[in-house]
């Protein structure tokens, strides 16, 4: 297992006494790494039991940016137990991080938003994501009518929002539950 933060430095400079306010300022964004890492070590040793118990290869890193853990499970070589353990359309890997988040949350009592990858699922995704949303925005530019897209997880909607926006679109969440899903219009 490694252990990768690009905020390890935030806990260094809490330390140094500059000026009081941003000392102060500092002070609470070095409790946030902490706070971070600690998650990051807690999910890392479940997921790890995980693996154990269901005779699993994996390797975990866990890495902090961004105000969020970053947790990753891969594997030297194929893996068809890491592959089972993303699913069908990501299904498994979502429940995976919710029950990972659980474990963080029933040791630290603070509610985690870690993100679980296995395998670059997410990473490969996210390309995806970027091409619905580009489709998305051309229907757009090409009818004027919005086009609602498919239900998807708060995190992959997160990505759609980021990309339709930097397209210089709009787009908006809409629906309950598992059937929330975003509509993209011209404004």
């Amino acid at each position: 297992m490694s252990v990768e933060s690009s905020e390890h430095a935030l806990s260094a400079e809490a330390g140094e006494d500059q000026d009081s306010g941003a000392a102060t300022a500092d002070a609470g964004k070095g409790t946030t790494a902490s706070r971070l890492e600690e998650e990051g070590d807690v999910a890392a040793d479940y997921l790890e039991e995980l693996l154990d118990i269901a005779d699993i290869d994996g390797d975990i890193d866990i890495e902090v940016r961004n105000g969020r853990t970053y947790i990753s499970i891969v594997a030297e070589e194929e893996s068809a137990g890491l592959d089972s353990l993303v699913g069908h359309d990501g299904e498994v890997l979502e429940a995976l991080q919710e029950l990972t988040r659980l474990s963080v949350l029933s040791a630290t009592e603070n509610r985690s938003r870690l993100v679980l990858d296995i395998n670059g699922y997410r990473k490969e995704r996210a390309g995806h994501l970027q091409k619905i949303a580009e489709d998305a925005v051309a229907s757009v530019k090409e009818t004027g009518d919005a086009v609602a897209l498919e239900p998807m997880s708060a995190y992959e909607r997160k990505i759609v929002h980021d990309a339709v926006a930097d397209l210089g679109f709009v787009s908006e969440s809409e629906g309950e539950g598992a059937g929330r899903h975003i509509v993209v219009s011209a404004d």
